[in-house]
Protein backbone atom coordinates (compact mmCIF):
# COMPACT_ATOMS: atom_id res chain seq x y z
CA UNK A 1 0.00 0.00 0.00
CA UNK A 2 1.61 3.68 -1.18
CA UNK A 3 0.32 6.28 0.57
CA UNK A 4 1.40 10.35 0.01
CA UNK A 5 0.08 12.51 2.94
CA UNK A 6 0.29 16.01 2.55
CA UNK A 7 1.12 18.15 5.06
CA UNK A 8 3.89 17.00 8.44
CA UNK A 9 1.60 18.98 10.99
CA UNK A 10 0.11 17.26 14.00
CA UNK A 11 -2.72 15.62 11.96
CA UNK A 12 -0.24 14.65 9.08
CA UNK A 13 2.27 12.88 12.11
CA UNK A 14 0.09 10.93 13.39
CA UNK A 15 -1.34 9.59 10.11
CA UNK A 16 2.17 8.89 9.17
CA UNK A 17 2.73 6.95 12.49
CA UNK A 18 -0.48 4.88 12.42
CA UNK A 19 0.19 3.86 8.83
CA UNK A 20 3.98 3.44 9.53
CA UNK A 21 3.24 0.40 11.68
CA UNK A 22 1.31 -1.22 9.35
CA UNK A 23 4.55 -1.47 6.68
CA UNK A 24 3.06 1.00 4.40
CA UNK A 25 4.97 2.75 1.94
CA UNK A 26 4.58 6.32 3.23
CA UNK A 27 5.81 9.61 1.95
CA UNK A 28 5.20 13.01 3.34
CA UNK A 29 5.23 16.29 1.39
CA UNK A 30 5.98 19.87 3.56
CA UNK A 31 7.12 22.99 2.84
CA UNK A 32 8.67 23.53 5.91
CA UNK A 33 12.47 21.27 6.17
CA UNK A 34 12.27 21.39 9.62
CA UNK A 35 8.69 19.07 10.20
CA UNK A 36 10.04 16.74 7.39
CA UNK A 37 13.47 16.52 9.24
CA UNK A 38 10.96 15.34 12.54
CA UNK A 39 9.15 13.15 10.66
CA UNK A 40 11.82 11.17 9.26
CA UNK A 41 13.95 11.19 12.30
CA UNK A 42 11.28 9.67 14.09
CA UNK A 43 9.12 7.65 11.70
CA UNK A 44 9.76 4.77 9.04
CA UNK A 45 8.51 7.20 6.19
CA UNK A 46 10.01 8.93 3.06
CA UNK A 47 9.87 12.95 3.70
CA UNK A 48 10.02 15.05 0.62
CA UNK A 49 10.07 19.04 0.94
CA UNK A 50 8.27 21.10 -1.38
CA UNK A 51 4.76 21.98 -1.87
CA UNK A 52 2.12 19.62 -1.97
CA UNK A 53 0.12 21.53 -4.96
CA UNK A 54 2.79 21.31 -7.72
CA UNK A 55 2.40 18.13 -9.96
CA UNK A 56 6.57 17.99 -10.03
CA UNK A 57 7.01 17.62 -6.42
CA UNK A 58 3.62 15.06 -6.29
CA UNK A 59 5.49 13.27 -9.17
CA UNK A 60 8.92 12.86 -6.80
CA UNK A 61 6.74 11.74 -4.04
CA UNK A 62 5.33 8.59 -6.55
CA UNK A 63 1.78 9.95 -7.41
CA UNK A 64 1.83 8.00 -10.32
CA UNK A 65 1.83 4.48 -8.70
CA UNK A 66 0.04 5.46 -5.16
CA UNK A 67 -3.08 4.11 -3.70
CA UNK A 68 -4.18 6.85 -1.77
CA UNK A 69 -3.35 10.10 -0.90
CA UNK A 70 -4.22 12.18 2.01
CA UNK A 71 -3.95 15.80 2.09
CA UNK A 72 -3.71 18.01 5.26
CA UNK A 73 -1.65 20.77 5.03
CA UNK A 74 -2.80 23.87 6.78
CA UNK A 75 -4.67 25.60 3.66
CA UNK A 76 -7.65 24.14 2.17
CA UNK A 77 -6.96 25.08 -1.35
CA UNK A 78 -3.31 23.43 -1.58
CA UNK A 79 -5.67 19.94 -0.02
CA UNK A 80 -8.00 20.52 -2.66
CA UNK A 81 -5.72 21.21 -5.85
CA UNK A 82 -3.13 18.32 -4.40
CA UNK A 83 -6.64 15.85 -5.14
CA UNK A 84 -7.84 17.37 -8.27
CA UNK A 85 -4.16 17.12 -9.47
CA UNK A 86 -3.57 13.33 -8.13
CA UNK A 87 -6.94 12.40 -10.28
CA UNK A 88 -6.44 13.98 -13.32
CA UNK A 89 -2.80 13.73 -14.09
CA UNK A 90 -1.76 10.55 -11.52
CA UNK A 91 -5.41 8.69 -11.58
CA UNK A 92 -4.85 8.04 -7.63
CA UNK A 93 -7.83 5.76 -6.81
CA UNK A 94 -8.00 7.23 -3.20
CA UNK A 95 -8.32 11.11 -2.28
CA UNK A 96 -9.02 12.55 1.09
CA UNK A 97 -9.03 15.95 2.09
CA UNK A 98 -8.81 18.29 5.46
CA UNK A 99 -11.60 21.25 4.54
CA UNK A 100 -11.87 23.98 7.01
CA UNK A 101 -13.48 26.80 5.02
CA UNK A 102 -17.39 26.62 6.33
CA UNK A 103 -18.19 28.01 2.70
CA UNK A 104 -16.89 24.98 1.08
CA UNK A 105 -18.74 22.45 3.00
CA UNK A 106 -22.34 24.51 2.57
CA UNK A 107 -25.08 21.84 1.10
CA UNK A 108 -25.50 24.34 -2.12
CA UNK A 109 -21.89 23.83 -2.98
CA UNK A 110 -22.36 20.64 -2.69
CA UNK A 111 -21.39 19.05 -6.36
CA UNK A 112 -17.89 21.11 -5.82
CA UNK A 113 -16.06 18.21 -4.67
CA UNK A 114 -17.98 15.61 -7.37
CA UNK A 115 -16.26 13.59 -9.84
CA UNK A 116 -17.11 15.68 -12.47
CA UNK A 117 -15.47 18.65 -11.18
CA UNK A 118 -12.87 18.30 -8.72
CA UNK A 119 -12.81 14.28 -7.29
CA UNK A 120 -12.01 14.19 -3.62
CA UNK A 121 -13.78 11.23 -2.21
CA UNK A 122 -13.71 11.87 1.07
CA UNK A 123 -13.74 15.66 3.04
CA UNK A 124 -12.73 15.98 6.41
CA UNK A 125 -13.73 18.72 8.24
CA UNK A 126 -12.24 19.03 11.99
CA UNK A 127 -14.94 21.55 12.84
CA UNK A 128 -17.68 19.93 12.01
CA UNK A 129 -16.12 16.57 13.79
CA UNK A 130 -15.30 17.92 16.70
CA UNK A 131 -19.10 19.81 17.16
CA UNK A 132 -20.36 16.18 16.47
CA UNK A 133 -17.93 14.58 19.17
CA UNK A 134 -18.63 17.39 21.86
CA UNK A 135 -22.59 16.77 20.74
CA UNK A 136 -22.29 13.29 21.99
CA UNK A 137 -20.41 13.93 25.13
CA UNK A 138 -23.77 16.55 25.95
CA UNK A 139 -25.81 13.71 25.33
CA UNK A 140 -24.23 11.61 27.95
CA UNK A 141 -23.10 13.82 30.90
CA UNK A 142 -20.12 12.25 33.13
CA UNK A 143 -18.78 10.21 30.23
CA UNK A 144 -15.54 12.64 28.74
CA UNK A 145 -14.94 9.92 25.35
CA UNK A 146 -18.25 8.90 23.34
CA UNK A 147 -18.82 6.81 20.56
CA UNK A 148 -21.71 4.67 17.88
CA UNK A 149 -20.61 2.27 17.21
CA UNK A 150 -22.60 -1.30 15.25
CA UNK A 151 -25.10 2.05 13.61
CA UNK A 152 -26.08 3.03 16.73
CA UNK A 153 -26.37 -0.57 18.52
CA UNK A 154 -23.26 -0.35 20.67
CA UNK A 155 -21.39 2.76 22.47
CA UNK A 156 -17.62 3.16 23.48
CA UNK A 157 -17.97 5.01 27.00
CA UNK A 158 -15.19 6.63 28.17
CA UNK A 159 -15.36 7.50 32.16
CA UNK A 160 -13.56 8.97 35.18
CA UNK A 161 -13.40 7.09 38.24
CA UNK A 162 -13.95 8.87 41.63
CA UNK A 163 -14.07 8.48 44.99
CA UNK A 164 -17.75 8.76 44.47
CA UNK A 165 -17.46 5.59 41.67
CA UNK A 166 -19.31 2.62 43.35
CA UNK A 167 -16.99 -0.68 41.69
CA UNK A 168 -13.75 1.25 42.56
CA UNK A 169 -11.38 -1.60 44.34
CA UNK A 170 -13.45 -4.32 42.53
CA UNK A 171 -12.42 -7.23 40.68
CA UNK A 172 -13.75 -6.53 36.97
CA UNK A 173 -15.38 -10.42 37.19
CA UNK A 174 -17.16 -9.47 40.12
CA UNK A 175 -19.02 -6.74 37.50
CA UNK A 176 -21.06 -9.21 36.41
CA UNK A 177 -22.35 -10.75 40.10
CA UNK A 178 -22.99 -7.57 40.61
CA UNK A 179 -25.14 -6.00 37.90
CA UNK A 180 -25.89 -9.68 36.23
CA UNK A 181 -28.44 -8.08 33.29
CA UNK A 182 -26.14 -4.94 32.44
CA UNK A 183 -24.36 -5.79 28.95
CA UNK A 184 -20.96 -4.01 29.57
CA UNK A 185 -17.58 -4.76 28.81
CA UNK A 186 -14.13 -2.58 30.60
CA UNK A 187 -11.87 -3.06 27.39
CA UNK A 188 -9.18 -0.07 28.56
CA UNK A 189 -7.74 1.32 31.89
CA UNK A 190 -5.14 4.33 31.30
CA UNK A 191 -4.06 4.81 35.00
CA UNK A 192 -1.15 7.29 35.73
CA UNK A 193 -0.45 8.29 31.86
CA UNK A 194 -0.33 4.11 31.23
CA UNK A 195 -2.87 2.28 29.12
CA UNK A 196 -3.74 -1.47 29.66
CA UNK A 197 -6.07 -3.93 28.86
CA UNK A 198 -7.41 -5.49 32.27
CA UNK A 199 -7.89 -8.49 33.26
CA UNK A 200 -10.71 -10.48 34.72
CA UNK A 201 -8.48 -9.91 38.43
CA UNK A 202 -7.95 -6.34 37.79
CA UNK A 203 -9.86 -3.75 39.85
CA UNK A 204 -10.28 0.03 38.53
CA UNK A 205 -9.10 2.64 41.37
CA UNK A 206 -9.36 6.50 41.79
CA UNK A 207 -8.10 8.43 39.14
CA UNK A 208 -8.27 5.98 36.47
CA UNK A 209 -9.85 6.75 33.22
CA UNK A 210 -12.12 3.62 31.99
CA UNK A 211 -12.98 2.28 28.59
CA UNK A 212 -15.85 0.36 28.13
CA UNK A 213 -18.40 -1.09 25.34
CA UNK A 214 -22.15 -1.27 26.09
CA UNK A 215 -25.50 -2.07 24.63
CA UNK A 216 -26.67 1.44 23.77
CA UNK A 217 -29.77 0.77 25.29
CA UNK A 218 -28.07 0.23 28.85
CA UNK A 219 -26.19 3.21 28.58
CA UNK A 220 -27.92 5.07 31.68
CA UNK A 221 -27.75 2.31 33.90
CA UNK A 222 -24.14 2.09 32.88
CA UNK A 223 -23.71 5.56 33.84
CA UNK A 224 -25.13 4.92 37.09
CA UNK A 225 -23.46 2.17 37.75
CA UNK A 226 -20.28 3.94 37.79
CA UNK A 227 -21.52 6.92 39.83
CA UNK A 228 -22.55 9.56 36.58
CA UNK A 229 -25.83 10.37 37.32
CA UNK A 230 -25.51 13.25 36.30
CA UNK A 231 -28.54 15.31 34.19
CA UNK A 232 -28.24 16.41 30.79
CA UNK A 233 -27.67 19.95 31.12
CA UNK A 234 -30.15 22.53 30.56
CA UNK A 235 -27.77 25.65 30.87
CA UNK A 236 -24.68 25.72 28.24
CA UNK A 237 -22.61 28.10 27.53
CA UNK A 238 -20.19 28.28 24.65
CA UNK A 239 -16.86 30.49 24.91
CA UNK A 240 -15.92 30.84 21.29
CA UNK A 241 -17.87 31.96 18.33
CA UNK A 242 -15.73 30.12 15.70
CA UNK A 243 -16.56 27.53 13.11
CA UNK A 244 -16.65 24.80 15.96
CA UNK A 245 -18.59 27.26 18.60
CA UNK A 246 -20.88 28.13 15.46
CA UNK A 247 -21.02 24.66 14.06
CA UNK A 248 -22.34 23.03 18.12
CA UNK A 249 -24.48 26.19 18.56
CA UNK A 250 -26.13 24.92 15.71
CA UNK A 251 -26.52 21.58 16.27
CA UNK A 252 -27.84 22.31 19.79
CA UNK A 253 -30.56 24.58 18.56
CA UNK A 254 -31.46 21.92 16.29
CA UNK A 255 -31.35 18.61 18.22
CA UNK A 256 -31.16 19.83 21.71
CA UNK A 257 -34.32 22.76 21.90
CA UNK A 258 -34.65 22.50 25.71
CA UNK A 259 -31.43 23.59 26.29
CA UNK A 260 -30.77 27.29 27.45
CA UNK A 261 -27.95 28.50 25.40
CA UNK A 262 -24.90 31.81 25.54
CA UNK A 263 -22.21 32.08 23.05
CA UNK A 264 -19.94 34.50 24.20
CA UNK A 265 -17.20 35.86 20.95
CA UNK A 266 -14.62 38.10 22.15
CA UNK A 267 -14.54 39.85 18.27
CA UNK A 268 -17.21 42.24 17.58
CA UNK A 269 -17.59 41.53 13.97
CA UNK A 270 -18.13 37.75 14.38
CA UNK A 271 -20.46 37.48 17.24
CA UNK A 272 -22.55 39.89 14.62
CA UNK A 273 -22.41 36.96 12.24
CA UNK A 274 -22.93 34.21 14.89
CA UNK A 275 -25.75 35.99 16.23
CA UNK A 276 -27.78 36.57 12.71
CA UNK A 277 -27.02 32.84 12.04
CA UNK A 278 -28.41 31.47 15.07
CA UNK A 279 -32.90 31.75 16.06
CA UNK A 280 -32.78 31.11 19.75
CA UNK A 281 -29.11 31.48 21.48
CA UNK A 282 -28.25 34.85 23.60
CA UNK A 283 -24.47 35.95 21.79
CA UNK A 284 -22.62 38.29 24.07
CA UNK A 285 -19.81 40.14 22.60
CA UNK A 286 -16.70 40.34 25.11
CA UNK A 287 -13.45 38.13 26.77
CA UNK A 288 -14.47 35.41 28.60
CA UNK A 289 -11.57 35.61 30.54
CA UNK A 290 -13.59 38.94 31.83
CA UNK A 291 -15.88 38.31 35.85
CA UNK A 292 -18.27 40.48 34.41
CA UNK A 293 -18.85 38.62 30.88
CA UNK A 294 -19.22 35.23 32.92
CA UNK A 295 -21.46 36.85 35.44
CA UNK A 296 -23.64 38.31 32.57
CA UNK A 297 -24.10 35.09 31.30
CA UNK A 298 -24.79 33.60 34.28
CA UNK A 299 -21.83 31.30 34.75
CA UNK A 300 -22.86 30.35 37.98
CA UNK A 301 -26.30 28.70 37.18
CA UNK A 302 -24.80 27.33 34.33
CA UNK A 303 -24.47 23.02 34.17
CA UNK A 304 -21.67 23.40 31.71
CA UNK A 305 -19.35 25.96 29.84
CA UNK A 306 -17.37 24.56 26.69
CA UNK A 307 -14.51 26.43 25.73
CA UNK A 308 -13.62 26.18 22.36
CA UNK A 309 -11.84 29.01 21.06
CA UNK A 310 -8.69 29.52 19.23
CA UNK A 311 -6.35 29.76 22.40
CA UNK A 312 -5.83 27.01 24.42
CA UNK A 313 -4.93 29.34 27.14
CA UNK A 314 -8.26 31.01 27.41
CA UNK A 315 -10.28 27.41 27.20
CA UNK A 316 -8.14 26.48 30.01
CA UNK A 317 -8.45 29.58 32.05
CA UNK A 318 -12.00 29.85 31.06
CA UNK A 319 -12.68 26.42 31.90
CA UNK A 320 -11.47 26.98 35.21
CA UNK A 321 -13.32 30.65 36.55
CA UNK A 322 -16.36 29.39 35.25
CA UNK A 323 -16.11 26.05 37.77
CA UNK A 324 -14.86 28.42 40.32
CA UNK A 325 -18.26 30.23 39.98
CA UNK A 326 -20.31 27.31 39.93
CA UNK A 327 -20.72 26.02 36.81
CA UNK A 328 -20.74 22.41 36.99
CA UNK A 329 -18.83 20.81 34.32
CA UNK A 330 -16.50 21.96 32.06
CA UNK A 331 -15.58 20.80 28.22
CA UNK A 332 -12.21 21.62 26.84
CA UNK A 333 -10.75 22.29 23.22
CA UNK A 334 -6.43 21.71 23.67
CA UNK A 335 -4.58 21.23 20.77
CA UNK A 336 -1.48 21.49 22.71
CA UNK A 337 -0.28 18.07 23.95
CA UNK A 338 1.94 19.27 25.93
CA UNK A 339 -0.61 20.08 28.76
CA UNK A 340 -2.16 16.70 29.04
CA UNK A 341 -0.51 16.21 32.23
CA UNK A 342 -1.61 18.85 33.93
CA UNK A 343 -5.55 18.56 33.03
CA UNK A 344 -6.31 15.68 35.42
CA UNK A 345 -4.77 17.97 38.66
CA UNK A 346 -6.46 21.32 37.64
CA UNK A 347 -10.28 20.10 37.29
CA UNK A 348 -11.19 20.20 33.80
CA UNK A 349 -13.91 17.08 33.48
CA UNK A 350 -13.21 16.77 29.50
CA UNK A 351 -10.63 17.57 26.60
CA UNK A 352 -12.04 17.59 23.08
CA UNK A 353 -8.71 17.43 20.59
CA UNK A 354 -9.26 18.31 17.66
CA UNK A 355 -5.91 16.71 16.38
CA UNK A 356 -7.29 13.12 17.76
CA UNK A 357 -10.68 13.50 16.11
CA UNK A 358 -9.51 14.65 12.66
CA UNK A 359 -6.87 11.72 12.92
CA UNK A 360 -9.78 9.06 14.40
CA UNK A 361 -11.96 10.29 11.52
CA UNK A 362 -9.24 9.75 8.49
CA UNK A 363 -8.39 6.29 9.83
CA UNK A 364 -11.96 5.33 9.70
CA UNK A 365 -11.93 6.17 5.83
CA UNK A 366 -8.31 4.92 5.29
CA UNK A 367 -8.87 1.25 6.36
CA UNK A 368 -11.54 -0.79 4.38
CA UNK A 369 -12.34 -4.47 3.00
CA UNK A 370 -14.07 -6.14 6.09
CA UNK A 371 -13.27 -3.39 8.70
CA UNK A 372 -16.44 -1.44 9.41
CA UNK A 373 -15.02 1.64 11.34
CA UNK A 374 -11.75 2.30 13.32
CA UNK A 375 -11.64 4.52 16.88
CA UNK A 376 -8.52 5.88 18.23
CA UNK A 377 -8.66 6.13 22.15
CA UNK A 378 -6.20 8.80 23.35
CA UNK A 379 -2.41 9.19 22.65
CA UNK A 380 -1.44 6.09 20.97
CA UNK A 381 -3.23 3.58 23.76
CA UNK A 382 -5.08 1.24 21.42
CA UNK A 383 -8.02 1.20 18.55
CA UNK A 384 -11.31 0.18 18.89
CA UNK A 385 -12.21 -1.53 15.86
CA UNK A 386 -15.76 -2.89 14.20
CA UNK A 387 -15.12 -5.57 12.07
CA UNK A 388 -17.11 -8.53 10.22
CA UNK A 389 -16.19 -12.27 11.02
CA UNK A 390 -15.78 -14.41 8.04
CA UNK A 391 -15.87 -18.15 8.32
CA UNK A 392 -12.73 -18.59 7.89
CA UNK A 393 -11.49 -16.42 10.98
CA UNK A 394 -9.84 -18.08 14.03
CA UNK A 395 -12.63 -16.48 16.08
CA UNK A 396 -15.32 -17.82 14.56
CA UNK A 397 -17.06 -21.20 15.59
CA UNK A 398 -15.35 -21.84 19.14
CA UNK A 399 -15.51 -20.24 22.72
CA UNK A 400 -14.01 -16.69 22.90
CA UNK A 401 -11.63 -17.96 26.28
CA UNK A 402 -9.90 -21.06 23.12
CA UNK A 403 -9.88 -18.52 20.63
CA UNK A 404 -6.15 -17.43 21.31
CA UNK A 405 -6.76 -13.66 21.47
CA UNK A 406 -3.51 -11.96 20.98
CA UNK A 407 -2.18 -10.17 23.86
CA UNK A 408 -3.66 -6.67 24.46
CA UNK A 409 -6.74 -7.71 22.49
CA UNK A 410 -10.40 -7.70 23.69
CA UNK A 411 -13.75 -8.42 22.52
CA UNK A 412 -16.18 -5.70 23.54
CA UNK A 413 -19.04 -7.31 21.64
CA UNK A 414 -20.76 -9.41 19.09
CA UNK A 415 -23.75 -7.71 17.16
CA UNK A 416 -25.58 -10.77 15.54
CA UNK A 417 -28.46 -9.12 13.19
CA UNK A 418 -30.28 -6.60 15.92
CA UNK A 419 -29.02 -8.70 18.62
CA UNK A 420 -26.17 -7.49 20.83
CA UNK A 421 -24.31 -9.70 22.82
CA UNK A 422 -22.01 -8.96 25.73
CA UNK A 423 -19.35 -11.84 24.97
CA UNK A 424 -18.21 -14.11 28.18
CA UNK A 425 -16.10 -17.17 28.19
CA UNK A 426 -18.48 -19.63 26.57
CA UNK A 427 -19.74 -17.07 24.35
CA UNK A 428 -19.44 -18.30 20.20
CA UNK A 429 -18.80 -16.17 17.21
CA UNK A 430 -20.34 -16.92 14.35
CA UNK A 431 -19.56 -16.32 10.72
CA UNK A 432 -20.97 -12.60 9.29
CA UNK A 433 -21.05 -11.22 13.26
CA UNK A 434 -19.75 -7.91 14.05
CA UNK A 435 -17.64 -7.71 16.46
CA UNK A 436 -16.13 -5.08 18.10
CA UNK A 437 -12.65 -5.21 19.40
CA UNK A 438 -10.09 -3.44 21.34
CA UNK A 439 -6.74 -3.34 20.31
CA UNK A 440 -3.69 -2.03 21.80
CA UNK A 441 -1.38 -0.13 19.49
CA UNK A 442 1.24 -2.93 19.15
CA UNK A 443 -1.72 -5.33 18.73
CA UNK A 444 -3.60 -4.03 15.78
CA UNK A 445 -1.59 -6.15 13.33
CA UNK A 446 -2.73 -9.04 14.60
CA UNK A 447 -5.92 -8.68 14.99
CA UNK A 448 -4.98 -9.04 10.76
CA UNK A 449 -4.59 -12.99 11.47
CA UNK A 450 -7.95 -13.12 14.04
CA UNK A 451 -9.94 -11.96 11.25
CA UNK A 452 -8.14 -14.33 8.80
CA UNK A 453 -8.26 -11.26 6.55
CA UNK A 454 -5.49 -8.93 5.76
CA UNK A 455 -6.33 -5.54 6.91
CA UNK A 456 -5.93 -3.85 3.33
CA UNK A 457 -7.30 -0.50 2.68
CA UNK A 458 -8.76 -1.57 -0.65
Amino acid sequence: MKVIICGAGQVGFNIARYLATENADITVIDQSRELIEKITDSLDVKGLVGFASHPNVLESAGASDAEMVIAVTYADEVNMVACQICHSIFEVPTKIARVREQSYLDPMWSDLFSRDHMPIDVIISPEIEVAKAIERRLQLPGAFDVQPLADGKVSLVGLHCTEDTPVINTPLRQLTALFPDLHIVVIGISRDGHGFVPTPDDDMQVGDDVYLVADTGHLDRTMAAFGHEEQEARRVIIVGGGNIGLNLATAVEKNHPQVNLKVIEVEKRRAEMVAQSLERTVVIHGDALDTEILEEANAAIAETVIAVSNDDEVNILTSLLAKRYGCGRAVTLINKTSYGPLIGTLGIDTVVSPRAITVSTILQHVRRGRIRSVHSLSEGFGEVIEAEALETSSLVGVPIREARLPEGVIVGAIVRGKEVIIPRGDTITRANDLVVIFARSEAVKKVEKLFAVKLEFF
